[in-house]
């Protein structure tokens, strides 16, 4: 006999499985003895009140053993399967791949960068020397920008699929089982990529293919309909389902497929800053202590506010972390941020940026890279404001706020370096504005937050792609391309690691449909 309840835990003990089984004893009224196994189910951090608690729901076994699961698939193999062309291996790439397998189709997965061991390199050069290869970079090459982007597993996309799916995939791949109950899971920029190399060789061991250096220049459509694709190399290759997982990054993709004249739309998007605090600042306030207990994690924060009818929030939180260079071309700036599993970085930042809308941007609206042409410029301003090399533009908090020159900059986790910059020459005024108030009332809502302790590193700009790639609802296809499945972020239909891999997901079991 099993049964539900939840417990509360101080920290320290949370992993204590004695202390978990007499707590859930306790909850149900009975002996500790008589409960022979527990299960987390899921656990959370609740710093509501002065302690600091971890609230968990426990699956309690009651004279009847605890049978571990296994999260191992026996994939078949589809060697001989029909093909489904995967252009891109982030997120949504590689479990469209996966879902291809379980359905009996044969996924071919071509990248234009290179393999997570080989794009260390180029990431490498990114930092050191500042220079950018277009084609492998922090947002392109096996895994995409998933990969070098903290591994967030959090999502409130779970109308969209199933989203333990993706978690158990990820676990069967090696990460750690404890994303399958955490409330905020996170799996660190230092393991993905050997959880991302694992995927490729179950995909490669199911007869799939996969395939780096492999550009898409061209999409084969005759009489509406997809027939394949043309690589950079003029190597052209053949399948009537085309998923199309190229990231918000992929520039190039948009102008082929307007090129080609297939219908693509600008999309509203976000735009700001990335701020960077002391941890020990966001501990102290989220935690209510002047030191973090060493059994509590670095704390996070989630912060929105209206501003003149506009939603001014934070993005992509990483504690422990550090700020990355996130460019995909030379002559511009772009910021991210990563955390290693262990959070162990003495940082904390977050993207804060300002809700963007079509009316905001000079020019016409059915201008198909209006957005994206707004993107771009401001990345060259930051660019141009830090002074080459990737130095990205920079100012204390409340110097930003008050609308002065920060004399100096704080030690920040930027290793191109920072400039100390008015970031009014960097931002839109309208987006420096509503920054400049939506700052100190985070401060009243977060004791400590607003502080020229804080650094803020101009700019964050790749928070969702600019431009969409329309689809049919029910058939996840292009309208005017039978076959052609615009997918996961660089599409406009997702957000994160979670949600692009279930959208890989629907439109693997979309291509499906028409491929029976």
């Amino acid at each position: 006999m099993t049964k539900e309840v939840e417990i509360v835990c101080p920290p320290g003990q949370h992993e204590d499985e004695a202390v978990i089984k007499r707590l859930a004893a306790a909850a149900l009224n009975m002996q500790p003895q008589k409960v022979s196994a527990v299960k987390i189910l899921k656990r959370s951090i609740d710093a509501r009140g002065r302690k600091v608690v971890y609230r968990m729901m426990v699956q309690v076994f009651i004279s009847e053993d605890y049978v571990p699961q296994s999260y191992t698939v026996n994939y078949p193999n589809v060697q001989f399967g029909r093909p489904v062309i995967i252009v891109g291996a982030g997120p949504a790439g590689i479990f469209a791949a996966l879902q291809c397998i379980e359905s009996g189709l044969k996924p071919v997965i071509l990248e234009r960068g290179k393999d997570v061991k080989q794009r260390r390199r180029d990431l490498a050069n990114i930092n050191k020397q500042g220079l950018v290869n277009p084609e492998s970079n922090y947002c392109f090459g096996e895994g995409g920008a998933g990969t070098y982007s903290d591994g967030k597993l959090y999502t409130r996309s779970t109308k969209r699929g199933d989203v333990n799916q993706v978690l158990k995939a990820f676990v069967a791949h090696g990460a750690d089982e404890d994303i399958l109950i955490d409330a905020r899971p996170h799996i660190g920029t230092n393991k993905l990529p050997q959880i991302i190399t694992a995927m490729r060789e179950t995909i490669l061991d199911a007869g799939g293919e996969f395939l780096f250096d492999a550009k898409v220049t061209a999409l084969l459509v005759e009489f509406g309909k997809i027939k394949g694709i043309k690589l950079a190399s003029g190597e052209k290759m053949t399948a009537d389902a085309v998923i199309l997982a190229t990231g918000h990054s992929a520039r190039d993709v948009f102008e082929m497929l307007h090129h080609q004249n297939i219908l693509i739309e600008a999309k509203p998007f976000a735009l700001g800053v990335r701020i960077e605090h002391p941890q020990e600042i966001i501990d102290q306030a989220q935690y209510h202590c002047e030191v973090r207990d060493p059994a509590l994690p670095p704390s996070y924060y989630n912060l929105v506010e209206q501003v003149e009818d506009r939603g001014v929030f934070s993005f992509c939180m990483c504690p422990g972390g550090i700020i990355a260079p996130c460019a995909t071309e030379a002559n511009e700036i772009v910021v991210n941020g990563w955390s290693p599993s262990k959070r162990n970085n003495p940082f904390a930042n977050s993207g804060t940026v300002v809700q963007i809308n079509m009316e905001d941007v000079a020019g016409n609206d059915s201008d198909p890279f209006k957005m994206l042409n707004f993107q771009h410029e401001v990345e060259r301003a930051a660019f141009k404001a830090g002074g080459g090399n990737l130095v990205a533009p920079g100012q204390r908090m409340v110097d930003f706020v008050q609308g002065r020159l920060s004399n100096d900059l704080p030690v920040n986790s930027y290793l191109p370096g920072t400039k100390s910059t008015e970031l009014k020459e960097v931002l839109p005024g309208w987006i420096h504005k509503r920054l400049q108030k939506a700052l100190p009332a985070f401060g009243k809502k977060m004791k400590g937050y607003y502080t020229n302790e804080a650094i803020l590193v101009g700019v964050e700009s790749r928070t969702s792609s600019p431009v969409k790639i329309p689809r049919d609802k029910e058939t996840l296809q292009h309208p005017q391309v039978s076959g052609l499945f615009p997918c996961g972020e660089g599409a406009g239909y997702a957000g994160g690691i979670i949600s692009a891999a279930i959208d890989g997901v629907n439109c693997a079991l979309a291509a499906l449909k028409i491929l029976k």
